[in-house]
């Protein structure tokens, strides 16, 4: 049995990873920090009223003090930063579903890990849901022999960051596989119109209420176009990945970025 904390609990993917986690033969809830609703048992906020003596704290010392052995972290990037240092200091694995991190964060977290976390392991996920990751690895392969490219992706109107994390990870995915330079026409006669660039893959970023998480990468060639889109209609379709990611951390040496190495997925080349 694997005791697992969730910081972040009370939000709503929060809320969702306390019902998987109780729901979970292999797992136990042990600990729930929240800013809000202090105080209060997490049982009947998740639709578990059985469980007893979980309640919300907003004290990252809750962790310890449960025993935790890894912590599930969908807070904000302004907070993330600061719970992996915590976590690595305290000897907790950690897996981080907050989007928002930046190429010199992961940078710091491998740097932290090397020199103070002989102890705890962190994976950090753009994206939990399979099909996502599935998206990715294909767009990579796609992107060997189209390297026109341009992501369009659409999220709920709360979204904290844009573009997304997902969508910048499979960005660099398709640059990291192209294997010739591509750039796109840039004229514009209502500014922002095509979206943000990097390095010559533009992306667009749609933000409307009854969205949940969806993109898609749009190739094109001499005479032909292929998309590749995945939806997810419930935040239920992130489960399973955090649930992988929680059982093969302890075995997942300092930081794992994204899913793709826990899917034993074949090489893109």
């Amino acid at each position: 049995m694997i005791r697992v904390g969730v910081v972040g609990a009370c939000g709503r993917m929060g809320q969702i990873v306390c019902r998987t986690v109780v729901e979970d033969p292999d797992l136990a809830l042990v600990a729930a920090i929240d800013r809000s609703r202090v105080g209060e048992r997490i049982g009947p906020l998740v639709g578990h009223p059985e469980i007893n003596g979980v309640n919300v704290s907003d004290e990252l010392d809750s962790l310890t003090d449960a025993e935790c052995e890894v912590a599930v972290d969908f807070t904000h990037p302004d907070v993330v930063r600061e719970n992996v240092r915590w976590c690595v200091a305290h000897a907790v694995n950690l897996v981080v579903g907050t989007t928002g991190l930046t190429e010199p964060d992961l940078n710091g977290f491998r740097e932290l890990l090397e020199h103070e976390g002989g102890e705890s392991n962190v994976i950090v996920a753009p994206n939990f849901a399979l099909g996502a990751v599935l998206m990715q690895h294909f767009s990579a392969i796609a992107a060997r022999f189209l390297p026109a490219a341009e992501v369009i992706e659409l999220h709920h109107e709360g979204k904290a960051d844009a573009p997304s994390g997902t969508a910048l990870a499979t960005v660099r995915r398709i640059l990291g596989e192209r294997q010739a330079e591509y750039r796109g026409p840039d004229a514009e006669s209502l500014e922002g119109a095509r979206g943000g660039e990097l390095q010559g893959v533009r992306v667009h970023s749609v933000r409307l209420p009854g969205l949940v998480a969806h993109q898609e990468v749009i190739f094109g060639g001499q005479g032909q176009t292929l998309t590749i889109r995945h939806d997810s209609m419930d935040r239920s379709s992130f489960m399973p990945g955090v649930v992988m990611a929680v059982k093969a951390i302890a075995s997942r040496r300092g930081l794992t970025v994204g899913l793709e190495q826990l899917l034993d997925l074949p090489p893109t080349r």
